[in-house]
């Protein structure tokens, strides 16, 4: 896709930006200056899946999914190099540009998000980044042995960026877990449990320990390095709806992300749940306990918005989502409760007599990718992604903001086979013309789930970046 708005100043600065990221990052200081940061409200963090943006037009005729068993044929090494430079421009643009946090998330086996290991690409950000946040959606605890494993990488990623990591810990879709990791369904929560309840002990206890649990023993657990940010780095759970899931995000005090990209519309069954629990649980409504990913799409007016988001969204729905149902459901994956919840939603619907206007919030993960919209005038009508000029998307992510009663804004502005330099316009615009007039949303809460880095005296410098250096 050619990205061809009236906008010369855009136009001009992307033909002098290197593919890699050498020059490009200088140029994109000068146009996209970092502003003064302060500890405020609400909290806007850009989420990047780095998806392969080169699936053949005919990919859902002649591919039965994106997932676990597309074909090696379709990917090419030298275009996907060319791809994770632009990938880690345009994360690191979106740090200069004031976002709080930039995101990376694990899958594999995929053409949906290129990142196996999230914590490769977080290190990165962590030695070209300053003050913005690291915050990994994240490392799927039960796919790793040991899973001190990821209690030492997190706690080099903290002592890289200087106390900026957020650590995600998601249980993992059945595609990534049971497929391509071949872990039993009917275990994976437990061996979830389990890894959770060993990292957190190796990140807090001083002294050598011994662990013998089901799934893990090691006869000494003494982690080196040790993460900056006591006890630990703040903990966010992604999950896409499982009862269990936000429920023990509750219970434990972590900040539950709900990962949707049906948009706020269809989310606020499961976030009506998750809320509900708090009160049970006695715990107050402070917003930043709980996240929200939202695909998001501003331009100078909404026809220019569905002129250039169009194409990237339909490719998104279209083929990044293209899941054979065969691996979207394993017998043992949902549970009981979960099950029981999609259930009384399916009645719920026929009781009111009302027809759906788009997969059920509570349905299994099968079901909703095989009815999802996929054209853009569905995509956009159901609130998929949220696209405008920036004055309508203002008042869209205020509506989601409080409605879900959300403190923690992730944000997609890059999707699908979105060019690197709509994404930086997408980006940037939204930096300038909409986050401003969302700062005060939630304004009287405090957020207790950010991360607390090192003063700036104490960090290290941001080092200068010569490539050419590297090869004399």
């Amino acid at each position: 896709m050619g990205f061809s708005p009236a906008i010369k100043t855009e136009r001009g600065y992307q033909t002098g930006v290197s593919a890699l990221n050498a020059g490009g990052v200088r140029l994109i200081l000068r146009l996209c200056p970092p502003p003064a940061r302060e500890e405020l409200p609400m909290k806007f963090l850009w989420f990047h899946l780095m998806p392969y943006k080169e699936l053949p037009d005919d990919f859902r005729e002649k591919h039965p999914s994106v997932w676990v068993d597309i074909h090696s044929s379709l990917f090419d090494p030298k275009r996907a190099h060319r791809m994770y430079n632009e990938f880690f421009d345009e994360l690191e643009y979106a740090a200069q540009c004031g976002f709080d946090a930039i995101c990376c998330n694990e899958h594999h086996s995929n053409g949906y998000g290129l990142m196996p290991s999230p914590n490769l690409v977080a290190s990165a950000l962590a030695r070209r980044t300053t003050d913005t946040a690291i915050c990994v959606l994240g490392n799927s605890l039960a796919l790793y042995n040991p899973p001190t494993r990821v209690a030492e990488e997190f706690a080099m990623i903290d002592c890289i960026s200087g106390g900026r990591l957020i650590a995600g810990f998601p249980v993992g879709t059945p595609m990534d877990t049971t497929y391509a990791y071949g872990v039993n369904p009917s275990q994976l929560r437990e061996r979830y449990l389990e890894a959770h309840d060993l990292v957190l002990r190796a990140w807090t206890e001083k002294e050598t320990f011994a662990f013998n649990g089901r799934f893990n023993q090691q006869r000494y657990v003494n982690i080196w390095p040790r993460p900056i940010q006591q006890p630990h780095p703040p903990i966010w759970i992604p999950g896409a709806g499982s009862v269990e899931t936000w429920r023990w995000a509750a219970k434990m005090d972590y900040v539950f992300c709900y990962l949707s990209y049906y948009g706020y519309k269809m989310a606020q069954n499961v976030m009506r749940g998750f809320w509900e629990e708090m009160a049970r649980l006695g715990k107050d409504r402070n917003p930043y306990r709980a996240g929200f990913a939202q695909v998001v799409g501003v331009a100078e007016s909404r026809q220019q918005a569905l002129d250039l988001y169009t194409e990237p969204a339909e490719y998104f729905y279209g083929r990044c989502l293209h899941v054979d149902v065969r691996f979207a459901g394993p017998p043992g994956y949902v549970t009981e409760a979960t099950q029981r919840a999609g259930i009384e939603s399916q009645v719920k619907i026929a009781a009111q007599g009302a027809v759906p206007s788009g997969p059920s919030t509570n349905a299994a993960s099968a079901q909703k990718m095989q009815s999802l919209a996929r054209d853009m005038q569905g995509i956009v009508d159901k609130g998929y992604v949220i696209i405008g000029s920036p004055d309508e998307v203002v008042e869209q992510l205020r509506e989601l903001a409080t409605t879900l009663n959300i403190g923690q804004l992730m944000l997609m502005m890059q999707f699908g086979n979105m060019a690197t330099d709509l994404a930086k316009y997408n980006t940037r615009l939204f930096a300038e013309k909409v986050l401003p007039k969302l700062r005060s949303v939630h304004s009287e809460w405090e957020n207790r789930w950010w991360p607390q880095p090192l003063d700036r005296r104490q960090r290290a410098a941001l080092p200068a970046f010569f490539p050419a250096a590297a090869a004399e």
